[in-house]
């Protein structure tokens, strides 16, 4: 068995763990449902509040306003997660927050990119699977701005309808959407009469998570 949890999960589940710990009753900023969400609220046996918006952050129910403590889904839009935080902060003026910004950094990317392509382009497509939190949020994001965005699995769920009258096609995917699934939009774009293919870099990731132990650990071996 491999423990292949993004660290940055992990890094909520350790906070979550540490404050329920510390007698915090706890409130966790996600989407009911979302195996994230499932996850996180599974840490501890009681003591939680879920909230997905500000309305739900008006009417919840604490028994201890002096000793609250927040986390986050990490694949939140960051523009609903402030909003919510905002509430929050409003409501219960010494609720504890997270060190440092819980919201997946690819997560951020991906949407700081989407609002980019929308300057650029005239319909985007998502690929992701709809039970996608990341995905879902890049979509939305696209619509909020004013351009048609349409959620795909792969380039069979296009429809050439999106197309007609198009003059250029942003592409994005979800955080965990496999790289071959963009070549095969692109290379769908090419055949449907795409005739130039062109990267916008918003940003340069360059940050890197160490394996799991057990797959360093079997590396070594091989090696040895």
């Amino acid at each position: 068995m491999i423990d292949a949890t993004c660290p940055l999960v992990i890094k909520v589940h350790n906070e979550v763990n540490r404050d329920y710990k510390q007698g915090y009753e706890l409130i966790l900023i996600g989407h009911d449902g979302h195996p994230e969400v499932i996850g996180t609220l599974g840490q501890v046996p009681d003591k939680f509040h879920l909230v997905s918006s500000v309305e739900d952050v008006e009417r919840l129910q604490v028994e201890r306003f002096d000793q609250l403590s927040y986390a986050t889904q990490t694949t939140l839009s960051v523009d609903e997660c402030r909003d919510i935080v905002a509430a929050l902060h409003k409501r219960f003026p010494t609720i504890k927050g997270p060190h440092q910004e819980d919201i997946c950094y690819a997560t951020q990317n991906r949407q700081n990119a989407v609002k980019k392509l929308t300057e650029l382009v005239d319909v985007i497509l998502v690929i992701g699977s709809p039970n996608s939190s990341n995905s879902n949020r890049l979509r939305e994001l696209g619509e909020h701005c004013g351009v048609p965005s349409f959620l795909i699995d792969c380039s069979t769920d296009i429809n050439p309808a999106w197309l007609c009258g198009i003059r250029a096609v942003g592409i994005s995917a979800g955080a965990s959407a496999p790289e071959v699934l963009v070549a095969e939009v692109v290379d769908y774009l090419r055949a449907h009469g795409g005739e130039v293919v062109e990267e916008v870099t918003v940003i340069e990731e360059d940050v890197e998570f160490l394996l799991p132990k057990e797959l360093i650990s079997a590396a070594d071996i091989s090696r040895s």
